[in-house]
């Protein structure tokens, strides 16, 4: 199923939205599934949500996990190459010689089947949510480096989640060229409520780019529920599509030429002054 919204020019982009549990051969059964289908629709730019392949416990991840070179990945390239299309393949928990810890790691393929972009995850989630607590850096470390990449010709900045509640980090793709921000997630429910739709529609307003948003939906076998609710909003933070509570895609055309008169009439990335700007020495603890 899929839901869709009109634009001039542009990119169409798709967001998937899938329900993954422990069982990895189920969810990239669904992957594929609905990556065609939006393929199908029209999108030549696919995003799957994080930890796509295995969303579950700590010990799922560690039995779970996967090179660049693992079946899922591979999956990804030829799919992407098959279709056609650009395809961010969400996030993976990845495998890496020499590393104790394994990373959250999301995958650019672009059409003919090749890696684009690699972004490791930078802000893990250790938090207490409705009286549960996540721990993410039990299992993964941190990444360090931004990652902006290219799908049709259009400079695209990668996050993953947690991410979304930093806006440095996506004002710093911004400034540095990004004009589409990809973000697989598997927001909680409880803050999903309360911040999801605020969040992405502010990230999207302030770098005056698109954000396309793929969610997870639904609890995983530990009892950990997503909250779904995939988005792809414009620069002008206008929800060009949302999913209901569903295993689904949405897609939607991303408008460059009303990207370019949004940043043309009220030019705030442009109004910007660096030079007024200082780091505090000690952060907020």
């Amino acid at each position: 199923m899929g839901l869709g919204a009109g634009g001039r020019t542009g990119v169409r982009a798709a967001a998937v939205q899938l329900n993954s549990t422990e069982d990895k051969e189920r969810n990239l059964g669904t992957a594929d599934r609905l990556t065609r289908a939006a393929a199908a629709n029209g999108a030549t730019l696919v995003v799957l949500p994080e930890k796509f392949n295995v969303l579950g416990t700590h010990d799922d991840y560690i039995a779970g996990a996967e090179t660049l070179e693992g079946p899922t990945i591979s999956w990804a390239r030829d799919t992407a190459r098959e279709l056609g299309i650009d395809l961010v393949a969400g996030s993976i928990v990845e495998r890496r010689e020499g590393h104790d810890k394994l990373s959250n790691t999301s995958v650019h393929i672009g059409p003919d089947g090749e890696l684009k972009g690699v972004y490791r995850k930078i802000h893990m989630f250790d938090v207490v949510v409705g009286g549960v607590e996540y721990r993410e850096s039990e299992s993964e470390e941190p990444g360090d480096e931004m990652t902006i990449t290219e799908a049709q010709g259009v400079p695209v900045g990668m996050t993953v989640c947690y991410d979304l509640r930093f806006p440095e980090l996506y004002r710093i793709l911004a400034v540095r060229g990004a004009r589409v921000l990809t973000l697989p997630a598997a927001f909680t429910k409880v803050t999903g409520r309360a911040h999801w739709e605020i969040l992405v529609r502010a990230r999207a307003i302030e770098n005056q780019a698109f954000v396309v948003a793929a969610d997870q939906i639904g609890a995983t076998s530990d009892g950990k529920e997503s909250f779904g609710g995939s988005m792809i909003v414009d620069p002008w933070g206008e929800v060009l599509a949302r999913a209901p509570d569903e295993e689904m895609f949405i897609a939607a055309d991303l408008n460059l030429e009303r990207q370019d008169e949004v940043r043309r009439e009220l030019p705030s990335l442009a109004n910007r002054v660096p030079s007024a700007y200082r780091w505090p020495q000690e952060a907020i603890a």
